[in-house]
């Protein structure tokens, strides 16, 4: 079934696909037409599901902790100030081993007050434990929302699904949404091992000491490399059922490319265009877009990059301090390699200034030069 509609709306159709059975919401602009637009299928009987109006994100993010503690599958979407509030539960989830999915649009954090795209608040819980995943478009959010459930749920790690705000959030765009029955082969319902269940009691959330906190954290850490091959292999069966395949990076023309952009989000579809531009100037520029960025692909990018011979990164998002994170992630799994390309960062797009075409083109063909004094350029800004 096709439909044409917005991210947010995209995210509630995903989620119902997903037939999550507890939903909590607290509203937050750009995020609250998700949670409308769920609220609005439980009354009318389209999902059936626990519909949970909470005072605050922190009690959203609680009352998702709890219901999947129980077995339940639980769903939950907010943006900037609503996930910096969740933070401490956000820190909850990962250590219950719950798979809660969440969709985070992303918006600039304040003040100054600003309601538009910035990635800097869900990259600012980069080590939460959460897998994130950062999409392009509209059909690419309804299918990671549906994925995410069941990687989430094989590693029992909670997931973090990422859309920019307006650029996604209240644009629409043509959708197809999956039989329902396809989708539920694909994803079962979660039926986890171990739950709150007074039939079969356990101890959930208790103290522990140094010596068995230190091997859970190593847990956890090796759910999330294990999840670098969930990832690719829940991606292969969903583009067999779909067409549409999904991994971790996406490449896009870079074949016998000398430069590379690094971009992630709705920026990487206009940088798609650039990079048509270029190459019909014969110039040998590719794209790397990110599409996961915990776990962090750094076999995968490092692979994609051993050939190239400089690399610009393109961050909507800024480590106040240090520099864009995606830029200091790539030069850290870059580090050790004996070969490896010049590499210099871009801060573009803060707070939702539009990032246009020529000004990527621009980027590629000023990195060719590498003349940068700085590693780090702000692209235009007024200073």
């Amino acid at each position: 079934m096709k439909k044409v509609i917005t991210g947010n709306h995209t995210v509630s159709f995903g989620v119902k696909s997903a037939r999550v059975e507890v939903i909590a919401a607290y509203p937050i602009t750009p995020q609250t037409e998700v949670v409308e637009k769920l609220s609005e299928m439980v009354a009318d009987g389209e999902l059936k599901a626990r519909f949970i109006k909470v005072e605050s994100e922190h009690s959203a993010m609680a009352a998702c902790i709890g219901a999947s503690a129980t077995g339940a599958r639980a769903f939950t979407a907010t943006s900037s100030q609503g996930l910096a509030l969740m933070h401490e539960m956000l820190h909850w989830a990962t250590g219950a081993r719950v798979p809660v999915v969440m969709a985070n649009i992303n918006r600039s954090l304040g003040p100054p007050w600003n309601i538009w795209s910035e990635q800097t608040d869900s990259l600012s819980q980069r080590d939460t434990g959460w897998l994130q995943f950062y999409c392009e478009n509209n059909q690419e959010i309804l299918d990671t929302i549906i994925q995410a459930f069941k990687i989430c749920e094989k590693v029992s790690l909670p997931g973090m699904v990422v859309l920019d705000a307006f650029y996604h959030s209240h644009t629409a765009e043509p959708v197809d949404i999956p039989d329902q029955k396809l989708v539920d082969r694909f994803l079962p319902p979660y039926n986890p091992e171990y739950k709150l269940d007074i039939n079969d009691p356990h101890t959930f959330g208790g103290l522990t000491g140094p010596e068995y906190y230190y091997e859970l954290r190593y847990k956890i850490q090796k759910a999330m490399v294990e999840s670098v091959d969930i990832i690719k292999s829940v991606g292969k069966e969903y583009g067999n059922m779909t067409g549409r395949n999904y991994g971790l990076i996406e490449e896009y023309k870079t074949t016998g490319a000398k430069q590379l952009l690094v971009a992630s989000g709705a920026m990487a579809e206009t940088a798609k265009d650039a990079i048509d531009i270029l190459r019909k100037k014969n110039k040998k520029v590719g794209l790397l877009r990110v599409r996961a960025f915990r776990p962090f692909p750094k076999e995968d990018l490092k692979k994609a990059m051993s050939k190239a011979e400089v690399v610009g990164v393109i961050d909507r998002n800024i480590s106040l301090g240090n520099e864009g994170i995606f830029f200091q992630e790539i030069k850290s799994a870059l580090y050790n390699e004996k070969r490896r390309p010049a590499i210099y960062g871009f801060i573009a797009g803060l707070g939702g200034r539009d990032v246009l075409e020529d000004e990527i083109v621009r980027i590629a063909e000023d990195i060719s030069k590498r003349s940068f004094k700085k590693e780090i350029t702000w692209v235009g800004a007024k200073i």
